[in-house]
């Protein structure tokens, strides 16, 4: 019975030891001073413990993992005050970088964007540092684009509107946080629907902050094949326009609902969906590559202007491109000039329908009449839809 209890005391401080060398080997220490520093990180910042972790997961079981990429996997679990999280256990990081990964954790949880999936805290007692980050509970754009059997497809008015908050979030990281963050992995997979389909961009695992004075990184290449900038592959400066081209990617997957890479059947080589979409673009045959719904929904002139969007945000030239900025605000106005242009109809029916029942009303002599009712759908989910009684 001694022997148990000694070895039971010898494994208690054996994982104490264990857990305080992996919270200083992941920067632990540094974090501690900064919340000294200044204490409202602490209140944007919340150091979990290894155990509190693994209790929500039931010990990372593979049951719970919701996807895995480059960067990690990425597990459901439930706080024991019952919040639902996403906790992402990342790779290995270089201990020359420790510094600057617990920058980044800091930043990123002082981010407050209604599209931006918000960072909760981390845990530092584990061989790899432990993110937490709200659970959005709708899946991936990129799931929502593929799914051909979807209960509620994308229509053209989702698919703007999702672009345009995108787009926010992207500008909102390029100029208006304290430091410019480049987000380095824009795509699809990492763009996130909540229950209403509003954006939460997602995975910051590799995302840099910079100096103001600053206009670029210079770093190993990373992130995914089909949305990597081609000037950032060949020189490994990484600029805010490196994000730009990304985005450019996801708004062309918007526009056809094709994947960022497919295999040629005839070649059996892959093929970029930027490559073909300007291609298409400049040829002036638009139609061939955009989204049959997309086609049948949206109007010619508003498609025309969006996918000369992405086209620009695709140039080879990373200057030639817009700013984040700029992109946000040219959506918007297609945005708004499409909504004007729904609400201005649905009025114009409005009156034609009456019109026309007052008429056939007043030559069949009724002493009665029934109104025609419009209703229009609080969701972007359905179509107009005109009922006559």
């Amino acid at each position: 019975m001694t022997c148990f209890w000694l070895y039971k005391f010898h494994k208690k401080r054996k994982d104490k030891k264990r857990k305080e060398k992996f919270f200083k080997r992941n920067g632990g220490l540094l974090l501690q001073q900064q919340i000294l520093t200044d204490q409202s990180i602490l209140e944007k910042t919340r150091l979990f413990t290894v155990k509190e972790l693994e209790k929500a997961t039931n010990n990372f079981n593979q049951s719970r993992i919701l996807g895995q990429g480059g960067q990690g996997t990425v597990y459901k679990g439930m706080l024991s005050e019952g919040k639902i999280v996403a906790i992402k256990k990342s790779k290995l990081i270089d201990e020359n970088q420790v510094n600057q990964f617990i920058n980044e954790v800091v930043m990123l949880s002082q981010i407050i964007h209604r599209n931006v999936v918000k960072l909760l805290g981390c845990c530092l007692e584990t061989e790899v540092p432990l993110l937490v980050y709200e659970f959005i509970f709708n899946g991936t754009l990129f799931d929502h684009i593929q799914d051909k059997t979807d209960e509620f497809p994308l229509s053209w008015n989702m698919r703007l509107r999702i672009a345009v908050e995108v787009a926010e979030a992207l500008a909102y990281l390029h100029s208006a946080t304290s430091f410019p963050i480049y987000h380095r992995d824009v795509k699809s997979t990492n763009i996130l629907l909540d229950e209403r389909y509003v954006v939460k961009v997602s995975d910051f695992g590799i995302s840099r902050s910079i100096a103001v004075d600053h206009t670029h990184l210079t770093t190993l290449v990373k992130g995914t094949f089909g949305y990597l900038d081609p000037e950032y592959f060949q020189s490994s400066r990484f600029t805010e326009k490196s994000d730009v081209y990304s985005f450019g990617v996801v708004l062309v997957e918007l526009l056809t609902g094709q994947k960022p890479i497919s295999s040629d059947a005839e070649t059996e080589e892959d093929i970029g969906l930027a490559m073909r979409f300007l291609l298409c673009m400049e040829a002036e045959n638009l139609e061939k590559i955009l989204d049959p719904q997309v086609l049948e929904q949206g109007k010619r002139e508003e498609l025309t202007t969006v996918a000369k969007l992405a086209q620009r945000c695709l140039n080879l030239n990373g200057k030639k491109r817009p700013t984040m900025k700029e992109i946000a605000t040219e959506l918007e106005i297609v945005r708004m000039s499409q909504k004007h242009s729904t609400t201005s109809e649905t009025k114009y029916q409005d009156v034609q329908l009456r019109k026309s029942k007052a008429i056939l009303i007043s030559d069949d002599n009724y002493t009665t009449s029934t109104s025609g009712n419009i209703m229009q759908s609080s969701s972007d989910a359905h179509p107009l839809k005109i009922h006559t009684v």
